[in-house]
């Protein structure tokens, strides 16, 4: 999957509900995955969360599954770069009082430089309060 618009970013809810079948999301998280014609761009930052979940629910394996799949072109991992840790320390300050932490304001600080228009996410309560630079509002997906 090269660069260029149209990317899905996708944060750890919606993979860890596509990965842990019993998750009550993952039938709304693997039709989004597999309706998607873009490329499914993922924060490196949501990683840690994502392998922690699949252990804790005792599908260990499903992590590794993951990481074979994005190997094989499923989906595209983003770096943060220097300037998107400016951005994460600002959001960080900004929203202190929702208790956003590092990897909600990394997954935002990555919407805003690819310029996206929506977000794979289940948390709504923070991704529907934190107002991205480039969008009046993201569209928040699954519905």
């Amino acid at each position: 999957m090269g660069a260029g618009p149209l990317a899905l970013v996708v944060d750890s809810g919606p993979l860890i509900a596509l990965l842990i079948r019993s998750d009550p999301r993952h039938e709304d998280c693997s039709e989004l995955m597999r309706g998607t014609g873009e490329r499914r761009a993922v924060p490196t930052a949501v990683l840690g969360e994502v392998e922690f979940m699949c252990r804790r629910a005792g599908e260990p394996r499903a992590f590794g599954a993951f990481l074979h799949d994005a190997a094989r072109g499923a989906f595209e991992f983003i770096d943060l770069r220097t300037a998107d840790y400016l951005r994460v320390k600002e959001l960080l300050t900004d929203y202190a009082d929702l208790h956003v932490g590092f990897v909600d304001a990394a997954v935002l600080a990555i919407v805003e430089r690819l310029g996206e228009q929506k977000l794979a996410t289940l948390d709504r309560r923070h991704f529907g309060a934190m107002r991205p630079r480039h969008t009046e509002s993201l569209q928040l997906l699954p519905a």
